[in-house]
């Protein structure tokens, strides 16, 4: 068998990408996250005395709460599956990989399993998000003077 009929074998038995369903599914998901949380915001400022600032705070508390939850009883990687990027990108995967740091070491302990390694999938994006602020902060200083 030459080179060129290998190709085409390949090429008519390999899955064909659905790029477009992929990037509308993200971008509704990610979109209707965005949009729940607005009408979340809505509804605590207008129905109780809570300050914008904090009701920003309880949004997002109860947004990692949620995706924790989910992940917790293994929900989250079904609608990661169906939502593509539109859950991980947003405040929902930090939590998930977090949630399922946790739940993969929690049979090693509280300090050996879980306590080190609950930053396992996280901690380089804490990292390098640490490290841009502060770049930003210098680069900011340096402008500013």
């Amino acid at each position: 068998m030459n080179k060129d009929t290998y190709k085409k074998i390949v090429k008519d038995y390999r899955k064909k990408d659905k790029y477009i369903r992929n990037y509308l599914s993200a971008f509704l998901s990610g979109g209707l996250i965005g949009f729940l949380a607005e009408c979340l915001y809505l509804i605590i400022i207008n129905l109780t005395n809570i300050s914008s600032n904090n009701a920003r705070s309880i949004i997002t508390l109860a947004i990692i709460c949620i995706a924790s939850f989910l992940t917790a009883i293994g929900l989250f990687d079904n609608l990661i599956r169906k939502c593509r990027s539109g859950l991980i990108v947003p405040t929902t995967g930090f939590a998930h990989s977090v949630t399922s740091s946790a739940i993969d070491f929690k049979r090693e302990g509280l300090i050996n399993g879980i306590g080190s390694n609950v930053f396992h999938l996280a901690g380089s994006v804490i990292l390098y998000s640490i490290i841009g602020s502060f770049l930003l902060v210098i680069l900011k200083v340096i402008i500013s003077a």
